[in-house]
């Protein structure tokens, strides 16, 4: 078995048997904080494959913990910097971090100084913020955790206030830092979206109608035909995302696209138990909406597509 998948094996035991598990013990159990450290800055050296296996299964479970923003964005935002001494903290879940993109939020920088509010930014206890072309590290002043539609991915409002910062860099990393992102992202989505489509599968042999499964009808037999169609589909285009900045735009609109169109036909399959509270299926909805403005939505990866395509 490729290690990929013994990865994936001992992730989807884990959130089976610990889902509320906090992030450092998750780490320190698994060891996916520093996934894609260096073994020579603690971590496990892994590389792609082993980010999109456990991406995946992060997604699958809906996992609240911050892999993304810490293990990935952040880890890979210190490596094309520099800044070596932040990744042990990050590797071992001591510490979370979340990445500022850009043009986000009102922040200034005076004289080694950082004041503004991101009034929305995936949690983090640090903040690695990309401002005035350069990168820099900070604490925030206050953090302030936001109850958002989707629950499985806390957001938070990140105040600086006149606050001390660390400068690692210039912020040409950014194009890098999103694109692997954006391939994290797109493995979460196919996870989901192919937990939802399971769902459904299951839904349609178990319940009956006119004497026999739902599932035998003509009608539901299309639906969850096409919606393998495209659960693979995002799969094939998640898988390589990573590769440059085409792959991840693609994966990123083919991929946000999939998982609403599978979180919104589960509910359908399901009928109005899909949309009760105690059914999980409205919560892969909320979770594909959400992530359809993390970096933004299908037309601004097409956008990016189309410019990238006329030069």
């Amino acid at each position: 078995m490729a290690l990929p998948d013994e990865l994936r094996a001992v992730v989807r035991d884990y959130l089976a048997d610990r889902p509320d598990a906090p992030w450092q013990a998750f780490a320190r159990d698994v060891g996916i904080a520093g996934l894609l450290v260096p073994e020579e800055h603690g971590g496990a050296g892994c590389g792609p494959a082993e980010m999109a296996a456990v991406s995946e299964e992060l997604g699958r479970a809906l996992s609240p913990h911050p892999f993304l923003q810490t293990a990935v964005m952040a880890v890979e935002a210190l490596l094309a910097s520099g800044a070596y001494d932040l990744l042990p903290a990050l590797a071992d879940g001591a510490t979370t971090a979340t990445v500022v993109p850009p043009g986000e939020g009102a922040l200034r920088l005076e004289s080694g100084l950082l004041t503004g509010v991101v009034p929305y930014a995936l949690a983090g206890e640090l903040a690695l913020v990309y401002v005035d072309g350069l990168l820099v590290a900070a604490v925030p002043a206050r953090r302030r955790t936001y109850r958002t539609m989707d629950e499985s991915r806390p957001l938070q409002e990140l105040s600086f206030h006149d606050t001390p910062v660390r400068r690692l860099g210039d912020g040409s990393s950014w194009p890098r830092v999103r694109d692997l992102g954006i391939a994290a992202l797109a493995a979460e989505q196919v996870g989901g979206a192919q937990r939802c489509l399971e769902m459904a599968v299951e839904h349609a042999k178990r319940r009956r109608q006119f004497g026999r499964p739902i599932g035998s009808f003509q009608a539901i037999k299309h639906k969850l035909a096409d919606l393998l169609l495209v659960v693979e589909s995002a799969r094939s285009a998640a898988g390589a995302a990573a590769v440059d900045e085409v792959s991840a735009a693609i994966a990123g609109s083919y991929c946000t696209e999939a998982y609403l169109a599978a979180a919104g036909e589960n509910i359908q399959v399901h009928g109005g138990i899909g949309i009760t509270w105690e059914h999980p299926a409205h919560r892969y909805l909320k979770r594909a909406t959400s992530d359809a403005q993390l970096f933004g939505p299908p037309q601004a990866h097409r956008a990016r597509l189309a410019a990238h395509a006329l030069g």
